[in-house]
């Protein structure tokens, strides 16, 4: 058990403002990469940059291997220029699978090659005083919204004298609020809460000069809402991740605005039993108050793990959102818990710590508590042969269904 875990609620808080006032869409990530990289600096915590961008960070431990993970995303939804139209407005593609419902009304930046424009999504029957009623009956397509740019843009050729080019990036503000009672709302939630959630934790340990069992890997990837996620940052010597992602509050699910979701599963399939119930057992130990839930329409960055190659036990712990990809809501106080699992579980040995190897022995592997039920094992009948033994039988075969008559029994 460990005792007074206190997150530094203030800092989680200021992260989550300053990271939501960074356009991270997927595919446009840098300027959020090096913001996070000038906290970790901050921190005193050691990292490191794949190619593209993705961040892996070390809390190092008394031990290097077997090594864990927490996982999260910087990267969000968006759009990019699909079209530059007659009319000098920009047709939209959704980068990342979200609804236009929730595009139209944004306030936008478009990112050419040279400048930023700023802009507004609008659906093309925008105006009642123009369109009547036809403005409430058209359907929700990306086909039936545009961007109207805030410049001297009313002609194809006057955006191509802006310098704006199909394939620009379109990101939309987050429009945040927050409120004494502890409730953030926001586009982008999903995963920027979560990012700074992680951070927190870290700052917890490191300032509490907490000596880890081994290595802890803070892993920050680019790409999860378009499917990548932690496919490349990872290395072999990691047996188990975190991932850290927001929880959906909506009818027929479980998961809360308050306290810890821990995932049983996603569309990807089950989560790893034996990790999974090790972080119920933390909550259970730590005081953390959570439930468990099961997402049907949602995958994370421990399904792109997992779709790589790497074989490493996979869990996902989640902060409740109301709205997800559209105009979010969460509660400070489940970022706070999730912090606080996350230092429980950074401060605990290895789950199989004696699985040291990618291969091992079955006595190092895991036992799962069978049925207690004896049940009455039904014993099928012998197959029927598809072939017969030989040849001779082959030809009485034939002979017989030429003949019409019945095969003998043996």
């Amino acid at each position: 058990m460990m005792k007074n875990i206190s997150i530094d609620t203030d800092y989680l808080l200021t992260m989550l403002l300053a990271l939501l006032g960074i356009h991270s869409p997927s595919g446009y990530t840098d300027p959020i990469v090096r913001y996070v990289c000038s906290v970790l600096q901050e921190l005193g915590i050691e990292f490191e940059l794949t190619r593209r961008g993705a961040i892996r960070a070390t809390l190092k431990g008394k031990s290097e291997s077997p090594d864990r993970a927490v996982v999260t995303h910087l990267d969000t939804i968006g759009a990019m220029v699909k079209e530059l139209k007659d009319n000098g407005r920009l047709s939209l593609v959704p980068v990342g699978t979200w609804s236009a419902r929730f595009a139209e009304g944004g306030r936008v930046s478009i990112f050419t090659d040279d400048l930023i424009y700023r802009g507004q999504v609008l659906p093309l029957k925008a105006s009642g005083h123009t369109f009547n009623l036809d403005v409430d009956t058209q359907p929700i397509a990306w086909e039936n919204i545009e961007v109207r740019v805030d410049e001297k843009a009313f002609s194809l050729s006057d955006l191509r004298d802006l310098g704006i080019n199909v394939g620009d990036f379109v990101a939309f503000d987050s429009a945040t609020e927050e409120f004494p009672n502890g409730f953030i709302c926001a586009r982008h939630l999903d995963n920027k809460a979560g990012v700074a959630a992680v951070l927190a934790a870290a700052k917890f340990i490191i300032e509490s000069r907490i000596e880890l069992p081994v290595d802890l890997h803070l892993l920050f990837t680019i790409s999860e809402e378009v499917g990548s996620g932690a496919s490349a940052v990872l290395h072999g010597d990691v047996a188990e991740m975190i991932t850290v992602d927001n929880g959906t509050t909506a009818p027929g699910q479980c998961s809360s605005e308050f306290g810890v979701t821990i995932a049983m599963a996603d569309s990807s399939g089950p989560f790893d039993f034996h990790l999974t119930h090790h972080l119920i057992h933390l909550c259970d130990d730590n005081g953390i108050p959570y439930q468990r839930d099961i997402f049907r329409y949602y995958r994370c960055d421990s399904a792109s793990a997992l779709e790589a190659g790497n074989d490493i036990r996979t869990a996902l712990i989640a902060f409740g959102v109301d709205g997800s990809h559209g105009y979010e809501r969460t509660n400070i106080d489940s970022l706070e818990c999730i912090g606080k699992l996350i230092v429980a579980y950074a401060t605990q040995r290895p789950l199989y710590a004696s699985q040291l190897g990618s291969l091992s022995t079955l006595e190092s592997f895991p036992e799962t508590r069978d049925t207690d039920v004896e049940g009455t094992k039904l014993i099928p009948p012998e197959p029927i042969p598809q072939e017969p033994e030989t040849i001779a039988e082959a030809v009485d075969l034939e002979e017989s269904s030429e003949s019409g008559d019945p095969l003998e029994e043996e």
